[in-house]
C-alpha cells in the first residue's frame, strides 16, 4: 500500500479541530480515513451512502465510546454544514471528526450556517511521483533545491503513472484493458452517484457528451461557445455543467497572468482533467500530469502552511503561451514550460522572463538526457531539466 504524505498532518489536525478531506472520488479519501482509525484508540466510521449509517447520523446515534468519528460523503445531507456546527460545538472536547466527501466541500454550503475557525481543510490528489517512491519533502523552498537523485526507478515510475493515471486502482493495475474498464466506470459513477446526488440537472445525455469532450480539450484554451456549438445547447448550460464538473472534481480550470505591460490575455482560461490518463494526446497528456503535480504543490502549501500560492499560465495576445506560473504570496515566484522533448529555449519563456521578474524558471521535458542551463536573464538562470529530477521534489 502506497502511503500518503499529508496522513500525519490530518492526525496532527484532528487533535485541534474538525478535519475537512476533499478530493476526486476513488484517489484513497476512504483508506486513508481508516487508516487514521488505527492510530487513535477507538474510531467509528459513518457513510452517508449507506442506509444504516444515514439513519444513525440523522437521529444523530453516534458511538461516544469512540474518540474518532470519521463522517463520509455527508455533504450529500442539504443541512450538512449546520448539522456538523451542532455536532462540534456539543462534541468537540470528547471526540474528533474527520469529514471525506468527493466534492469540494467548501461550494456545497447549503446549510448557510458557517463553520469558519471549527474546521482545517486538506485535499488528498491523484498520487504523485514522489509520493509513489516515497522521497522527502522538507518545505517549500526546497522545491528548486533538488536533492535528489534521479534513478531508473522514477523514470520507469513515471512512465507507468503517465499511461495510467494517478488515482491508486489503475495505477496499481498491469493490464491497460483494466485501466480502460475503470477509466468507463469512473465516468459513468461520476455523473450517477455523484452528479445526481449533489446536482438538479435533467440534460443526463448532453452532459455526459461534454464530459467525453474534455479528453479532446484538455490543455488547451477553453471555449465555451465552441463546446455550445458542439453540444447544440446555451452557452449558459456549458458555464453552469463546467462549474459541476469542478465542484465534483472531474476537471479544474487555470486563469491568466500578466500586467499590462507583457500584453497578456485576461479572461481566457485553460482546462486540466484530475485523471490525465483521459487525455488522448501524448503532449496534451503530459502537460496535464504536470498541472496536476502543481496543483498539489499548491493545495499542499495552503493546506499544510498556510501559505497563499497559486497556479497560473501565461499568453500572450498573439498566442504564444508558456504553460504554468506558480504565484507566492501573490508574487511570481516559478514559471514552468513543458516539452514532451528536450529543446532549446522558448521563445515564450524568454519573452516573459525579459518583462517580469521570476526567481526560478525551467523548462521541463519528458524525454532527454542533458540538463543544463539554456539562458540568464538577469539573476535568473533558465534551466532545462527532466521532468523525473523536477517531480521528485514536490510533495
Amino acid at each position: 500500500m502506497i502511503s500518503r504524505r499529508i496522513e500525519d498532518f490530518i492526525q496532527t489536525d484532528l487533535k485541534k479541530k474538525m478535519v475537512f478531506l476533499s478530493g476526486p472520488r476513488q484517489c484513497g479519501k476512504t483508506t486513508l480515513a481508516k487508516d487514521l482509525l488505527k492510530v487513535f484508540p477507538s474510531g467509528q466510521y459513518y457513510n452517508w451512502d449507506i442506509g444504516r449509517d444515514r439513519k444513525l447520523i440523522l437521529k444523530n446515534e453516534f458511538n461516544l465510546d469512540s474518540q474518532v468519528w470519521i463522517l463520509d460523503e455527508i455533504h450529500k445531507f442539504r443541512k450538512w454544514r449546520n448539522f456538523l456546527k451542532g455536532l462540534y460545538d456539543e462534541h468537540s472536547e470528547n471526540h474528533s471528526i474527520l469529514v471525506t466527501g468527493s466534492a469540494r466541500l467548501n461550494l456545497y454550503g447549503r446549510g448557510g450556517d458557517s463553520l469558519q475557525g471549527r474546521y482545517f481543510a486538506h485535499h488528498l490528489h491523484p498520487l504523485t511521483l514522489s509520493e509513489v517512491l516515497k522521497t522527502k519533502f522538507s518545505n517549500l523552498d526546497s522545491v528548486i533545491q533538488f536533492p535528489h537523485e534521479v534513478k531508473i526507478e522514477a523514470v520507469e515510475t513515471l512512465e507507468h503513472l503517465l499511461i495510467h493515471g494517478g488515482f491508486p486502482e489503475p495505477f496499481l493495475e498491469k493490464s491497460l484493458s483494466e485501466v480502460k474498464r475503470w477509466q468507463l466506470l469512473y465516468s459513468e459513477r461520476l455523473i450517477e452517484e455523484e452528479l445526481r446526488s449533489l446536482e438538479q440537472v435533467r440534460e443526463i445525455e448532453q452532459i455526459e457528451l461534454l464530459l467525453d469532450r474534455l479528453d479532446d480539450i484538455a490543455g488547451s484554451i477553453i471555449s465555451l461557445n465552441s463546446l455550445r456549438e458542439d453540444l447544440d445547447v446555451s452557452f449558459d448550460s456549458v458555464r453552469k455543467w463546467l462549474i459541476i464538473f469542478e465542484k465534483i472534481y472531474a476537471c479544474f480550470r487555470i486563469s491568466p497572468f500578466g500586467p499590462p505591460r507583457i500584453k497578456a490575455v485576461k479572461k481566457e482560461q485553460k482546462l486540466y482533467l484530475w485523471d490525465w490518463a483521459r487525455v488522448k494526446s501524448d503532449g496534451a497528456r503530459f502537460e496535464n500530469l504536470i498541472a496536476v503535480h502543481l496543483l498539489r504543490l499548491i493545495d499542499y502549501a495552503r493546506d499544510v502552511y498556510g501559505e497563499k500560492c497559486e497556479l497560473r499560465y501565461f499568453r500572450h495576445r498573439d498566442g504564444s503561451e508558456v504553460d504554468f506560473l506558480l504565484l507566492r504570496n501573490h508574487k511570481p515566484w516559478m514559471a514552468i514550460e513543458v516539452k514532451l522533448e528536450e529543446q532549446e529555449l522558448s521563445r515564450s519563456l524568454r519573452y516573459l522572463a525579459e518583462r517580469v521578474e521570476i526567481p526560478h524558471i525551467f523548462q521541463i521535458y519528458l524525454k532527454g538526457k542533458h540538463e543544463k542551463t539554456l539562458a540568464k536573464i538577469g539573476n535568473t538562470p533558465i534551466r532545462s531539466i527532466s521532468a523525473p529530477r523536477f517531480l521528485l521534489q514536490l510533495p
